[in-house]
């Protein structure tokens, strides 16, 4: 297991961004003082579905819909030659916790602070 470390890009002209290749079980911090941007990129010759997976998150309550179970993570498929990025606080319920990356290994990601 891996920790993906975040970028600052709160910076002026270009910056290094560091791509991480992801394992079968990596970890990101969350840092909810900040807009945090995750991009998945699958350079793999297969599809591959990526969860993330907050190990506090477990129910959410929805206006109109009721207790929503996050418990099981949020899979997001990156498809051969695709890109995928996520604005981690749109998907908060399931950043609770420390989250875990899982399922995709080979996949590159980079964790934007904006």
């Amino acid at each position: 297991m891996a920790a993906i470390a975040s970028i600052n890009a709160k910076q002026l002209g270009p910056f290094a961004a560091a791509i991480a290749t992801l394992t079968a079980d990596d970890t990101i911090t969350i840092d909810r003082t900040r807009k945090q941007l995750l991009v998945f990129r699958n350079t793999t010759a297969g599809a591959l579905t990526v969860k993330i997976d907050g190990d506090a998150g477990t129910t959410v309550a929805v206006p109109g819909v009721g207790s929503v179970d996050v418990s099981a993570g949020l899979s997001i498929p990156v498809g051969i030659g695709a890109s995928v990025a996520v604005v981690l606080s749109t998907v908060d319920a399931y950043c609770k916790g420390v989250v875990h990356l899982t399922g995709a290994a080979g996949l590159t990601a980079q964790l934007f602070n904006l």
